[in-house]
Formats: structure tokens, sequence, C-alpha cells
């Protein structure tokens, strides 16, 4: 239950004061020994504690999961494996798993609000533009796609130029020497999320040569996150759209 939750059923005669104020007092975290989940945190910013299921042993992985879900009625893993995925279905029937993002989750029905469009450079460069968009999604935001929309064809950006000017948010997703972001904030009046990928030939250096030159954009109003991280993108991308649909 959230803190609305709580005060409505409070108004509605469904709980007492008391136990209101007993929930109010627990501690803003679960204790489980190996693990400290932050039960709190969606009251603090609005969106619940995610997963990060890469390196997690067999047994945390699962008791994390499952205790989230009883908590939050739903749970986002993000890096797992499919050998992840199976583990968890025995204990979570209903966990779904998409092996291009490499996300875990059991999710509620929920409104989508205002817009964020994710592009990304290269079909290469998917898998980490299907992590910014589904972390989007799952915390409730409308996403709009636009894939291999680089700068070595550039026409084919162009082409949505309206879908990407109506956005509350772009996130700009490329590897190889990471031009894209610039383009695009050259072309919005909104915040552009750039995220570098580690795609690309030697030189690339893992990612390393897309980051430096998201950093060192000449276009103004872009972020840049960390490489591959299209969880942070996903999730700076919600906090921008909610703002921009409060201001609606």
């Amino acid at each position: 239950m959230d803190t609305r939750d709580i005060l409505n059923r409070v108004k509605t005669g469904e709980i007492s004061v008391e136990e209101a104020e007993a929930y109010f007092r627990k501690e803003p975290f679960e204790e489980m020994g190996f693990a400290k989940l932050d039960t709190h945190r969606e009251i603090r910013s609005g969106y619940s504690e995610v997963v990060y299921c890469s390196g997690k042993s067999d047994e945390h992985l699962v008791k994390i999961f499952e205790k989230l879900y009883e908590k939050n009625g739903e749970v986002m893993g993000t890096r797992a494996a499919k050998e992840q995925y199976e583990l968890v279905k025995e204990h979570c029937e209903n966990v779904t798993y998409d092996p291009l993002s490499k996300i875990l989750k059991i999710e509620k029905e929920k409104e989508k609000i205002g817009n964020i469009v994710v592009c990304s450079a290269g079909t290469a460069d998917i898998p980490v533009a299907e992590e910014a968009a589904q972390t989007a999604e799952f915390f409730g935001n409308e996403v709009t796609r636009l894939y291999d929309v680089g700068v070595s064809g550039i026409h084919r950006l162009l082409s949505h130029l309206e879908e990407v000017q109506k956005a509350n948010c772009v996130i700009a997703v490329a590897g190889m020497e990471g031009a894209l972001a610039s383009v695009v904030g050259g072309l919005v009046d909104v915040p552009v999320i750039a995220v570098p990928t580690s795609i690309g030939y030697g030189a690339s250096f893992h990612g390393v040569a897309a980051l430096l030159t998201m950093i060192n954009s000449c276009a103004n109003g872009i972020a840049t996150v960390n490489i591959d991280n299209g969880y942070g993108a996903g999730y700076l991308a919600s906090q921008i759209n909610r703002l921009g649909e409060r201001k609606r």
C-alpha cells in the first residue's frame, strides 16, 4: 500500500487510525539479512525499488523478487539471464521475461501518461533502447519507439520529426561515434537523455568514444547517462515526463 491508499482506507473506515499509524511507524526498509529492501522508496520518489539481477545468487534473487512483489503488487528486474527467469518462474508463475532487454517483471495494469520518445541509432542499439523504453513503460509512461534512425541516414529521423517534437522527453541511444544525441538535441525544445552503447569497432573502446561525444555535445539540453545504462535513462525520462504532465 502507498501513502494515499492508506489515507483513503482510513477515510472510508476500512482501517483504523491506529492501524495506519502502525504502518507509518514501520522502518522504511525490510531487513532480510542479506539485503535491506527499500520499501518506502515509492513514497519518497514515486517509483518502487527495481532489482538488478546480474550477479545475484539464485536464493537471494528469488527471495528479493518475491518480497518486492508481495509489498508492491508488481516488481521489475534488469539485466536478468534466461536461467534466472526460469528460476523465478518456479516461484512466481505470472512473471514475464524479454530476452532482448533482459527485463524480468510482474506488472500491474496502469494508465500511461505523457509521451517519451526512444530513438536508437542502429538495430544493434535496440537492446539498450528497449531497456529504457520498457523501464519508462513500467513506471507508467507512454513510449514511442523510433529505431534505426542514426546519422548515416538522417532522413530516417527527419521523417519522424513531428513525433519527436511532440515528446516531453527524448532518449537517444547510440554507439559508434554517438552523434545521434547531438542531432536530436538541435531539433527539440525538451530535455534529451543520451545513452552511449558499447556497440562499435576497436577505437570505439566499448562505448567510451560515444560517451565522450555525448558529454562534449555542442547541442543544448542534453544529459548523458553511463554506457549501456538504458534503465537509468528510462527512469530519468519518467521523472521528466511526470513533471511535464503536471505542468499541463
